[in-house]
């Protein structure tokens, strides 16, 4: 009896445990984002007049605002002492970027020889109508290539196949990306009939060391959802990313508006340098992918409690209002990434 007791005493904790898990992970299913989407792409420049004109003469983006900006509230944000930053936030579609220039202090350039596979790699996913006539206009214009040429993904992998794309450089290095999909993928937008070139932002890319931890960042963590997954390998993709043998593991994670956040693991070659350690962001590699929440303070409350590595002191408020947000932060990913989440 004492034996079938315990017994039976097992099988009602094991049945109390399955639905006590069953509704946490209800809740979990159920839970609201801690943020909505991406609202911006944050890129620091060395010389904004000279990144104002690439980008609009170049890639069509079209400028909202120019903005000089300074004070303790910034410095506190950055975590740069002493900033006077100039930005620029700029309009391609319904997607945009910002382009920031540290006046002072000025930060370092773009480290020499860095690649593909390097872990500070993030580049900006541009969709073009015609692939042939875009890649015709950026060797017009005489953009630095990343990318041998435009290559098409094969046919044998689905989740990939027929798209093509090139990647190339920004006047400080920045690599960028052009993107055509075919009839059977993408957003129904990047199909519409039109006489534009450049149409918009599909996404920004970010090199992460381990997948399962970047997804626990910004799918368990900040709730964006997973939109898509492939593996990709073969002579279009070492091509494409110029790294000889690549073979990559990609994640595609969105939330409800904006561009979405695509990551890139090299299953190899592993060789790719860390992210630096003391990057800071008046330095050129400097980028960060702006996040809107509807509570920066629960937000960063909840990214503390995940031990998530603050770059700002705290939340800070734009008691001016003048870039566009009531407070916001800056946290690192995974792999060092800069987060920035904003409350508008």
């Amino acid at each position: 009896m004492a034996v079938l007791f315990q017994s039976r005493r097992y099988h009602l904790l094991v049945a109390a445990i399955l639905v006590f898990t069953s509704a946490v992970v209800a809740m979990q299913l159920g839970k609201p984002p801690l943020v909505s989407g991406v609202d911006a792409i944050d890129v620091t420049v060395s010389d904004m007049d000279h990144a104002v004109a690439f980008y609009s003469d170049v890639l069509d983006f079209t400028e909202v605002s120019d903005i000089e900006v300074a004070g303790s509230n910034y410095e506190q944000l950055e975590g740069v002492f002493g900033v006077r930053m100039r930005v620029v936030r700029m309009r391609l579609g319904d997607e945009f970027i910002v382009l920031t220039e540290y006046l002072a202090p000025k930060g370092r350039s773009i480290p020499a020889g860095a690649r593909s596979n390097d872990q500070s790699f993030q580049h900006i996913a541009i969709i073009v109508s015609d692939m042939d006539t875009a890649y015709r206009w950026l060797r017009q214009n005489k953009v630095e290539h990343a990318s041998s040429g435009p290559q098409t993904l094969p046919a044998w992998n689905k989740n990939a196949g027929g798209i093509s794309a090139f990647y190339f450089k920004d006047p400080d290095g920045h690599p960028l990306e052009i993107l055509h999909f075919p009839p059977d993928k993408g957003a129904t937008k990047w199909h519409r009939s039109g006489n534009q070139l450049f149409l918009g932002i599909d996404h920004t890319a970010i090199v992460v060391s381990d997948t399962d931890a970047s997804v626990r960042f910004y799918h368990d963590l900040l709730v964006m959802q997973i939109s898509g997954e492939s593996e990709n390998y073969g002579t279009e993709q070492a091509h494409l990313n110029n790294v000889f043998g690549a073979h990559l593991r990609i994640t595609a994670l969105r939330g409800t508006s904006g561009p979405g956040i695509e990551l890139l693991e090299y299953l190899a070659p592993r060789d790719g340098r860390p992210f630096p350690s003391d990057e800071h962001a008046n330095d050129v590699v400097h980028r960060q992918t702006v996040l809107v929440t509807a509570s920066a303070d629960k937000a960063a409350q909840k990214l503390f409690f995940s031990k998530a590595n603050f770059v700002s002191s705290g939340v800070i408020a734009n008691q001016t209002g003048e870039l566009g947000y009531r407070s916001a932060f800056i946290v690192r990913d995974p792999d060092g990434h800069a987060v920035e989440i904003e409350q508008k």
